[in-house]
């Protein structure tokens, strides 16, 4: 029988109510939550690795990396075929995506956590584990890197994303689509993931400021981010790259001061471009030398920046890594 390793790091997944402090906080390890899973053993043989009780809006990037590290070390093990990540919802899109860039294993990936905690109606996180399980033993999904599953589907880390705070299918990829689902414990693909970025990652990240654009906004915080000593601002523009004149003024002023200025969107879908050329327009964002995200939402061209600055990457470099991957060529034709 297969064996997947399952990290538990916390989340919604392992809450329970605390009358004291008027919510729900961190309380189930992982052997408490796989008590609660039932009909795991027809899927997997589970090895089980905590890693602690953490909110996934406490993670830090030096947590995802050393995270990464672990599930690194699971998929070198030759007697395990797939990992399962159990962690909050909050943050899965910066998180996957990270283990996604770093990863170096053909075998699945599988991220997942639930949108109820065990003790409120419709609790999912039982059904999402066994999903993930079944998820990682799939050979459909060798070589797809890392993806999220919740509410059945199976979504690109690249692309994955957060839609309602509550909702259980919450969860999308806006450009590519979905993946495919996981049915009765088998897992039915309806594409192909697709070239990925890759990153050899370093020991730390950069300090990259995420600052979104928006109607009477001068781009005065992206002057107060370069004070602080960011080493990289991402911008989330408007539409598809555009600002008001303040703004770009302030990026060419960080730039002029060594930091690095991504242009990003504040659409969860679609990709910046060139195509307006008025003062802030994304056209003239480029021709200053900010560097294009892609399709990549603004909280993932965060996350990208980041890393590859803690890995000493070049500004060409970084380009690359934001750019969108290209699928490889077959060589020329006619």
């Amino acid at each position: 029988m297969a064996r997947v390793a399952i990290v538990f790091t916390g989340g919604t997944i392992s809450m329970g109510f605390d009358p004291v402090a008027g919510g729900n906080v961190p309380t189930l390890d992982g052997a408490a939550i796989l008590a609660g899973t039932p009909s795991l053993e027809s899927l997997a043989e589970v090895v089980p690795v905590d890693h602690g009780m953490t909110p996934a809006s406490h993670f830090t990037f030096d947590d995802v990396l050393g995270l990464g590290r672990v599930v690194q070390a699971a998929l070198d093990d030759a007697a395990i075929d797939g990992v399962v990540v159990v962690q909050g919802t909050d943050t899965i899109e910066e998180t996957s995506f990270a283990w996604d860039l770093m990863l170096r294993s053909p075998k699945p990936v599988v991220v997942t956590g639930a949108m109820r905690a065990p003790h409120e109606d419709g609790f999912d996180g039982a059904s999402n584990l066994r999903d993930a399980v079944a998820a990682a033993v799939s050979p459909a999904l060798r070589d797809a890197g890392v993806v999220v599953t919740l509410a059945g589907t199976l979504e690109p880390a690249d692309d994955v994303t957060k839609v309602h705070t509550t909702a259980f299918t919450t969860f999308g990829s806006p450009n590519g689509g979905t993946l495919g689902r996981v049915v009765d414990g088998q897992v039915a693909l309806e594409r192909p993931r697709g070239p990925r970025r890759r990153l050899v990652a370093g020991e730390g990240a950069g300090r990259v400021h995420l600052l979104t654009a928006g109607i009477g906004s001068d781009g005065g915080l992206l002057d107060a981010a370069v004070a602080a000593g960011a080493d990289g601002i991402v911008v989330a523009a408007t539409g598809a790259g555009n600002t008001s004149p303040g703004w770009l003024a302030a990026a060419e002023r960080a730039m002029a001061a060594g930091v690095v200025v991504a242009l990003a969107s504040r659409c969860p879908g679609g990709a910046v471009s060139t195509a307006y050329a008025f003062p802030g327009g994304g056209a003239t964002w480029v021709r200053a030398g900010a560097i294009r995200a892609g399709t990549l939402c603004a909280i993932k061209a965060r996350v990208a920046l980041a890393l590859g600055i803690g890995a000493g990457l070049s500004r060409d470099a970084l380009a690359a890594l934001l750019a969108d991957p290209t699928p490889p060529s077959d060589g020329p034709t006619g």
